[in-house]
């Protein structure tokens, strides 16, 4: 069985556990309704009668919930209709829908609260470096700490970084007497 239909089982047992719990609540209430009822009148056959329609009416929900339950996990499809399959396709596409943002939601957390962790760790290792070394500025301290790490200037670590423009330097000097090649601008 795949996963996603694992989980779709557990969300549509919780869904029957919860249908079935409000229905149990509004039985407990009917019997208790009708127990004050019957307590008025004395009448014992109405009240076979009662439990006997609220068993029927028990047995067909349950054999529903049973059915509905069948054809969400894949079995007895033959006899549905092509709406009707339709209509069940889109129930799945929908649950699965709801059951990948979750886990969405939950990945980007932990990635989020691991992102959260490693910056604290790094944040350790820079002040521990400190101790051991000595107190030193911000940059130099960054500085030792990329050369003896081996981390590059893609650390967060606020490392300068001096960029300058200059004009390249001729280190080759052809002799007067031969000809120039290349773009030369003055």
């Amino acid at each position: 069985m795949s996963r996603s239909l694992q989980i779709h089982d557990i969300l549509l047992r919780h869904k029957y556990y919860l249908v079935e719990s409000a229905h149990m609540k509004s039985v407990i209430d009917r019997y208790n309704k009708s127990k004050e009822e019957n307590c008025q009148l004395g009448s014992s056959a109405s009240e076979i009668k009662f439990w006997q329609r609220e068993a029927a009416m028990l047995r067909q929900q349950l054999h529903n919930l049973q059915e509905s339950h069948r054809k969400i996990m894949g079995e007895e499809l033959s006899g549905l209709t092509v709406k009707e399959l339709q209509n069940l396709e889109n129930q799945l596409e929908i649950s699965l829908r709801g059951v990948r943002m979750k886990k969405d939601q939950l990945l980007m957390d932990e990635i989020q609260d691991l992102n959260r962790k490693g910056n604290l760790i790094r944040q350790e290792n820079v002040e521990l470096y400190k101790k051991v070394h000595g107190t030193k500025d911000d940059s130099e301290t960054n500085r030792d700490y990329v050369l003896t790490n081996g981390l590059g200037i893609g650390e967060d670590l606020h490392v300068p970084v001096n960029l300058q423009l200059s004009q390249p330097q001729q280190h080759y000097k052809a002799p007067s007497g031969t000809a120039k090649l290349g773009l030369q601008l003055h």
